[in-house]
C-alpha cells in the first residue's frame, strides 16, 4: 500500500466513524482525573500569579478554577494532573535554559 492509499483509507474510516457507521477504527480512550486546582498550585509553592503565568493561563481563569466557578478542560486538565503527580515538574522546567532554535 502506497503512502496515498494508507491516508486515504485513514480519512474514508474517520469520515465512516463520524457519521457512526462501523468502520473498523480503533478508538482509544483516556481517562483524564478530576484535579483539585488550589491543592496543585499549593503543592508546587508559587503564588497564583507565578502559577497561571508558568502553565500559561491568565490569572482570573486560575482564579475561577481555584474557586470552582470554572473547572479545566482538554490540554490545561492533563497539564494539571501531570504536575499533580510531580509538583516539581514545573520548577525543573522554568529553571531549565531553553533551546533557542538554530537558523
Amino acid at each position: 500500500m502506497t503512502a496515498y492509499e494508507s491516508i486515504k483509507q485513514g480519512l474514508e474510516e474517520a469520515i465512516a466513524f463520524a457519521r457512526g457507521e462501523a468502520a473498523g477504527a480503533m478508538v482509544h480512550q483516556v481517562a483524564v482525573p478530576e484535579v483539585d486546582v488550589a491543592a496543585i498550585r499549593a503543592s508546587t509553592g508559587l503564588s497564583q500569579g507565578a502559577f497561571a503565568k508558568s502553565i500559561g493561563v491568565a490569572k482570573g481563569t486560575l482564579l475561577n478554577w481555584e474557586q470552582g466557578r470554572r473547572r479545566p478542560t482538554g490540554p490545561a486538565q492533563v497539564l494539571l494532573a501531570m504536575i499533580s503527580q510531580r509538583p516539581s515538574l514545573v520548577r525543573e522546567l522554568l529553571d531549565s535554559p531553553m533551546e533557542q532554535p538554530t537558523g
